[in-house]
């Protein structure tokens, strides 16, 4: 099956351009590297860009991730029409709009978009914060999912994924070391559930806690910390009903720990997301143990 390498970039449609790029350099502090009057690139890391904001919530919401080589990518097309996944190799257009060399566009059973790229474009000059939020690199996504068993078969029959935990039928899944890439959790619909960033450290997390507080953006989740990751996190609203996360201290399974590691299996229920006792207001989140979503300042 394929081997991925790395997510790569999400692409969000957008009501209004102007406020999801003031929002990406205000609030998460994301360096702004191209815009023209359809589309705007953003950075957190070394990568060419992790976000691409297009204009026009119908333009949809698309996740990249990456192979190692043309090769690679050339060879995933053909397992994955064997495998019986439809694919489709992007035009010329739509790999510029990319900045990759090569591009495969799939859909999971729920129909979310997902795209397996190559030669991706890096960039030769470090990151530049438009904030000081502490942003390490872009790391992880949330996906809805219709069904969720199907999806998670998707991803690791044809996808190199492996299950790291699960919270109730809700998969984490890496295809790296990291404790999970994607987390795929049931809904009614597809899309993106929320947008992940690492930071440096605790201090990171609080700092930006009462910095987004202090201008009125809606905290949904944290500060906690997450019994499978174990990561500390702290998750917030932004434009367009997208949610984004910052989080640190996120477990890796090396090779090493391959060779033990077991997927554990929490209940659905509050302290399965939080082992702090924060409550959730975002609805993937919310179980019957954690009751109605707080009241939270907006």
């Amino acid at each position: 099956m394929p081997a991925l390498h790395d997510i790569r970039y999400v692409r969000i449609g957008t009501d209004d351009l102007d406020t999801s790029i003031a929002f990406a350099r205000d609030m998460l502090g994301l360096e702004l590297m191209e815009r023209d009057a359809d589309a705007a690139y953003l950075r957190g890391d070394d990568r060419d860009h992790n976000i691409c904001y297009t204009r026009g919530r119908d333009s949809g919401q698309v996740t990249g991730w990456e192979v190692a080589s043309m090769d690679a990518l050339d060879a995933a097309a053909a397992e994955l029409e064997a495998g019986g996944v439809r694919v489709r190799a992007g035009g010329a257009a739509e790999r510029e709009q990319r900045r990759v060399h090569g591009l495969l566009v799939v859909e999971d059973p729920s129909g979310n978009v997902i795209e397996l790229v190559a030669r991706p474009a890096a960039c030769g000059r470090r990151y530049f914060p438009s904030r000081d939020a502490g942003i390490t690199s872009f790391s992880h996504v949330g996906l809805h999912t219709r069904d969720a068993r199907a999806d998670e078969r998707f991803w690791t029959d044809h996808l190199s994924g492996k299950v790291s935990d699960w919270i109730g039928d809700a998969a984490l899944i890496r295809i790296n070391q990291v404790h999970h890439n994607v987390a795929l959790f049931p809904s009614t619909r597809a899309g993106i559930q929320h947008v992940n960033f690492q930071v440096e450290s605790i201090d990171d997390i609080m700092r930006s806690n009462y910095f987004l507080q202090d201008r009125n953006v809606k905290i949904v989740f944290g500060p906690g910390r997450h019994p499978t990751s174990g990561a500390r996190f702290l998750y917030f609203q932004g434009p367009d009903d997208i949610i984004y996360e910052y989080s640190t201290g996120v477990r890796m399974i090396t090779a090493e720990d391959e060779k033990s590691y077991v997927p554990r299996s929490f209940p659905r229920e509050g302290s399965s997301f939080c082992m702090w006792g924060s409550r959730p207001d975002i609805p993937e989140f919310r179980t019957p143990d954690t009751g109605p979503a707080p009241a939270r300042a907006a």
